[in-house]
């Protein structure tokens, strides 16, 4: 499948429900309870689990499924899965700030490196990942860092890793890595100051 920049535009949308997620826990944790909010993800997590037994081990098309995923994802599981996985773990272990800074930094970093990447890279740096964007991520997870966080060091060692995991991590999954590294770094950071 040739993925041009609408294909990616609307997978990326599909990538922004992270923000829903992360509404309806902050709803959860503030109306009932941590626990019940953190319960209620991993009841989501289990939804889409159950779809993707139904899509992987009993080969049934679920079409809005299909859509969204890269051609990889075909025969294993989608980055979304992934992605919630790092979002329950990172809200629950993380400094809710960092948290959220890594999950943002996740979804529109990806989404800005992907897009300028395609529509201006030419210079390559490890295998699809292109230099300028690279560079467009990096300027977008500073400016996410900068809305959610205060201090200058977690902000750039934040941006800085979730930027290097991201160009660097192509047949793993970047979903998971880029928020629970860049999450790590901030948490680590802020213990240590």
């Amino acid at each position: 499948m040739n993925w041009g920049i609408a294909q990616e535009l609307r997978r990326k949308a599909f990538h922004l429900t992270i923000l829903f997620v992360i509404v309806l826990y902050t709803v959860i944790e503030r109306s009932v309870s941590r626990q019940v909010a953190l319960f209620t993800l991993v009841f989501v997590l289990l939804i889409l689990l159950a779809m993707e037994y139904l899509r992987l081990e009993l080969n049934i098309d679920i079409p809005f499924v299909e859509r969204l995923i890269r051609a990889k994802e075909h025969r294993r599981m989608n980055g979304a899965i992934y992605f919630l996985s790092a979002t329950i773990i990172v809200i629950a272990v993380l400094d809710f700030k960092i948290a959220l800074a890594a999950l943002l930094m996740t979804t529109f970093g990806d989404l800005s490196a992907s897009l300028v990447g395609q529509q201006f890279g030419k210079t390559y740096i490890f295998k699809n990942k292109t230099v300028k964007g690279c560079l467009g991520e990096l300027v977008i997870n500073l400016i996410v860092g900068f809305i959610i966080l205060q201090n200058i060091y977690i902000i750039l060692a934040m941006a800085i890793t979730a930027t290097v995991v991201e160009t660097f991590v192509n047949e793993l999954e970047d979903n998971l890595f880029v928020p629970l590294f860049a999450g790590f770094v901030g948490q680590l950071i802020f213990f240590l100051i």
